[in-house]
């Protein structure tokens, strides 16, 4: 009965259609089908079983999509993309050609802004309010945002300027106590204090904003009450929500980390399937193990993240130094600045951040580190194509906005082992910022855990020796570009260097490779435009050098989400495009 339920409300106004005792039932279908369909299909589950009463008594009250209703971040939106008329479509989530796991304007009138990263929806939503008020329309505008997101820098300077105005907007305050990991900060505790008060009316301390709750997030008469008091009033104001995450899966609300984005699992009992089970070295792990042993040695050496201690690999390290390792919450910008204080002391931070997030802190990057040339070594996890995610989390850009700032070196290892060795050199020896990026993902070693070694990383190297023409690659692509070379149609006609140090670049081998070949190729896993050949390319005409010089990389379009075999292949950079592309090119210079 439920899943027929389901059918029949395939849109906003369709749900405002039913009586309320019909919700429950609705409510209750929602949650399977989402529970159904991620089961088989790996994406975010936590988060969005946490707000399926949510999503339906905001629908439910307001007029979606004249309401205009921005989810901060898309995590918490699955319900509400089910009921916006993509029942069927929900089906293909974050597989090619198929959904987005995130809002987005192209998909749906209904994704009013695109939130892939957290801590935007208040100022796009009060940005949306003003343009209202200057248009002479008539609406409310509303912001779902969790608490791990509202102590981010740019929520905390949205609510700053949104509680001076007059627009109408509502703040929905998401408390789970979670992000990805549990939720850090005076915020967090202040929040909680105000739960335990209990339901009254008052204000938000600092900015003064009219504030409603604690609301049980599950009680769906008690959300329907308070939002159509809400409906009722206008200006700024706040509404605190309290949700589990995971909730109506046992499993999920037990270990609602590891169920934030589980992969497979049985719908029924939760259970992880046995390949997601499986303990495959990643670089993750291969980060926080070598950082670990590092920092047993070396007492000056601290780590900073923000939000990310489980996707970075800092658990351990936070476990055996609590007061070394800093989880700073969803906070690029102070996470990069701080680690410069730290700096300024003596202490070696290593700062943690996916590739994509540390976009968010470029200012800091360049006037709080570069310009003061402050050690601080940037461990730029998840970079290159992420996957299923898609365009807001690929790290196809980090090389070509690092490399134009002064001072930085910027290093892209091809594997686990050279990972930890730059780590090691790192760590004897930093005079300025130093960056090393790395993907996400499974390592090609079976056992990297090797001692540590001691390396020139600013020196390229020789894989494979080659007569006629040099291919360049950059970073773990070096896999596909070996592979590439093996099965080209003259395999001799090839040298295989590994590029390793970006920033600056080995000019003494690249003169060598310049004056022994007929052209050079560069295969990188990042935006062409400013990348890695390009640097080479620079430096080519630097030295006065003038052979064919080819690039390969991440073309000048934003690329959406799918597995990373099939949007590799997408963008030319799997071993058969490869391999297509050198025969090519030594057809044309093989004469």
């Amino acid at each position: 009965m439920t899943k027929n339920l389901l059918e029949k409300v395939s849109t906003p106004e369709k749900l405002r259609a039913l009586n309320q005792q019909e919700l429950p039932a609705l409510a209750v279908a929602l949650r399977d089908y989402i529970i159904e369909t991620l089961a088989q299909n790996e994406g975010h589950l936590g988060a969005s079983l946490g707000t399926v009463e949510l999503t339906m008594a905001l629908h439910y009250v307001f007029d979606t999509p004249r309401d205009l209703l921005v989810w901060d971040v898309g995590h918490q939106a699955y319900a509400h993309k089910i009921l916006t008329k993509r029942k069927t479509a929900f089906k293909t989530l974050r597989q090619a050609g198929g959904m987005s796991g995130f809002p987005s304007r192209q998909e749906s009138p209904y994704d009013t802004f695109g939130t892939g990263h957290a801590g935007t929806s208040l100022s796009a939503v009060l940005g949306m309010a003003l343009a209202t008020n200057l248009q002479h329309k008539n609406r409310h505008h509303l912001a779902v945002i969790g608490d791990a997101s509202l102590a981010s820098g740019m929520a905390l300077e949205a609510l700053n300027h949104l509680a001076t105005t007059q627009t109408n907007v509502l703040v929905v305050l998401n408390d789970n106590s979670m992000g990805i990991d549990p939720s850090v900060g005076a915020l967090k505790n202040h929040f909680k204090k105000l739960q335990k008060e209990g339901n009254k009316t008052k204000h938000l301390a600092l900015f003064d904003l009219p504030y409603v709750g604690p609301v049980a997030g599950h009680n769906l008469p008690q959300l329907l009450a308070t939002f159509k008091a809400e409906k009722e009033k206008s200006g700024p104001r706040l509404v605190h929500v309290i949700t589990t995450k995971g909730k109506g899966l046992e499993a999920a609300e037990k270990n609602q980390i590891q169920f934030h984005a589980p992969g497979k699992f049985d719908p029924l009992t939760g259970k992880l399937q046995k390949q997601t089970l499986e303990e495959k070295i990643k670089f993750q792990h291969v980060f926080g193990e070598a950082l670990l042993s590092l920092a047993k040695d070396n007492s000056k050496i601290v780590a900073i993240t923000p939000a990310m201690p489980t996707g970075s690999g800092l658990i351990p390290f936070m476990k055996e130094f609590p007061d070394r390792c800093f989880d700073v919450g969803i906070a690029e910008q102070h996470a990069v600045t701080l680690a410069a204080g730290l700096a300024s002391q003596g202490m070696l931070p290593f700062c943690v951040v996916y590739s994509t997030f540390l976009q968010r802190a470029y200012d800091q990057l360049i006037h709080d580190v570069a310009l003061q040339n402050l050690p601080i070594v940037f461990c730029i996890d998840r970079a290159g194509l992420v996957g299923h995610d898609g365009a807001t989390h690929h790290g196809v850009f980090d090389i070509a906005f690092l490399r134009c700032i002064p001072n930085i070196t910027l290093l892209a290892p091809r594997n686990a082992s050279a990972l930890r060795n730059m780590l090691y050199t790192a760590s004897l020896s930093l005079k300025g910022p130093l960056a090393i990026r790395y993907p996400r993902g499974v390592t090609p070693e079976d056992s990297p855990l090797t001692p540590f070694e001691k390396i020139d990383y600013r020196q390229m190297e020789l894989l494979s020796k080659g007569k006629d023409i040099a291919v360049i690659s950059v970073g773990t692509l070096v896999e596909n570009v070996a592979v590439a070379c093996s099965q080209t149609q003259n395999p001799e006609a090839f040298a295989h260097f590994d590029l390793q140090c970006i920033k600056p670049l080995d000019r003494i081998t690249l003169k060598s490779i310049f004056n022994a070949y007929k052209a050079v190729i560069i295969v990188e896993e990042g935006v062409v435009q400013g990348g890695a050949g390009s640097a080479v390319m620079e430096s080519m005409h630097a030295l006065g050098c003038q052979i064919p010089c080819y690039l390969m990389g991440v073309p000048d379009e934003f690329i959406a989400h799918g597995p990373n075999a099939v949007l590799k292949a997408q963008v030319g950079l799997d071993p058969k495009s490869i391999t297509k592309k050198l025969n090519s090119i030594w057809e044309k210079h093989s004469n």
